[in-house]
């Protein structure tokens, strides 16, 4: 294992005082290092606070700021945080108006979230995002997992509580943004979890596996390695027969790369997405691409479509100041 690090037990956390230095002027690092918060929370404003495991970089630090999060909480590398994690960020961050939890659809996280929600002495909302449609159960859940699909949540739900809506409302609207929403990835190598030291799965040259997950569990099928064509139409029948939508419909689409996948492949994927969208009356209004919610340094992909009315793409525009994403800010 060759990685760029000092000692395995402090990656994380070096990590976050890197970007929390190259990002200063928007984050800082909680007490004891426990999570990172925006660097002037709001008053009066729903304070939105997500986390999970590490290894999924710029998710969930990276959206933190005006218009997204106001908090992240960062487990070890595909571990959940903890409960005390969650307590401390919420008591940081919460400005009179509540607090809503973004929760990725994992055993570990859902219990942990869960518990402070219960423990934290204030209001609490919380949504379960699950746009994973590759499978319905896996070792890690109890349903369908959370993965890009988060980020459509936190953005939408972020800007609306940027302009005014209540704890109630931002956590309706989020459900309905994830109830739109499905994803479906691919992947052509495994990824090293620094403790592990050695690759999560074993992977031949000629096969990639599909509806891999987000920490290199394992998906639909091992498959022989097809065309980037042929790929992305597996892919989008899989999100759209999942999907189902009845007439001709705007979409959010994020191509998304797991970690070593160049933005020369990923522009090719968005090309072949779009055609294949096409073909079932669905038309990209708003689009991603690039590394968003990575699994470290796994070469693949995810596609994700976000059904989206005119309201949500208003929301979607509105502007963000993040690490990872901003616009008209």
């Amino acid at each position: 294992m060759k990685k760029f690090m000092n000692a395995v037990d402090d990656v994380v956390m070096e990590s976050l005082k890197g970007f929390c230095a190259a990002h200063s002027d928007l984050v800082m690092l909680g007490d004891d290092g426990k999570f990172v918060q925006r660097v002037n929370p709001v008053d009066n404003k729903v304070a939105l606070i997500s986390g999970g495991g590490s290894g999924h970089e710029p998710l969930h630090a990276g959206f933190i700021g005006s218009g997204m999060l106001d908090a992240a909480c960062p487990g070890a590398v595909f571990t959940a945080p903890t409960p005390d994690q969650m307590i401390a960020a919420a008591q940081a961050v919460e400005r009179g108006a509540g607090c809503l939890f973004i929760v990725k659809n994992y055993s570990g996280d859902i219990m942990n979230f869960e518990m402070a929600a219960e423990m934290f002495e204030g209001r609490v909302e919380s949504i379960v995002t699950n746009d994973d449609v590759a499978v319905e159960d896996s070792t890690y859940t109890t349903g369908r997992r959370g993965v890009a699909g988060t980020v459509i949540v936190e953005k939408v739900v972020g800007a609306a509580a940027e302009n005014g809506f209540d704890l109630a409302q931002c956590a309706d609207l989020g459900r309905q943004v994830n109830d739109r929403t499905r994803s479906m990835g691919v992947a052509l190598t495994s990824c090293t979890v620094p403790a592990a030291g050695a690759p999560t799965f074993q992977i031949g040259d000629d096969e990639m596996e599909m509806g891999v997950g987000i920490h290199g569990e394992p998906g639909r099928e091992r498959m022989s390695m097809q065309t980037a064509s042929e790929i992305s139409e597996l892919m989008i029948n899989a999100i759209m027969d999942d999907l189902a939508p009845k007439d001709t419909q705007d979409a959010i689409v994020i191509v998304n790369g797991l970690g070593a996948t160049p933005l020369l492949e990923l522009y090719l994927l968005y090309d072949c997405v779009q055609d294949q969208l096409q073909k079932r009356n669905v038309r990209i209004a708003r689009s991603l691409i690039g590394n968003y919610v990575t699994s470290l340094e796994m070469a693949g992909c995810s596609f994700t479509v976000s059904l989206a009315d005119q309201e949500l793409i208003k929301l979607w525009d509105a502007p963000v100041h993040t690490a990872a994403l901003r616009w008209n800010c």
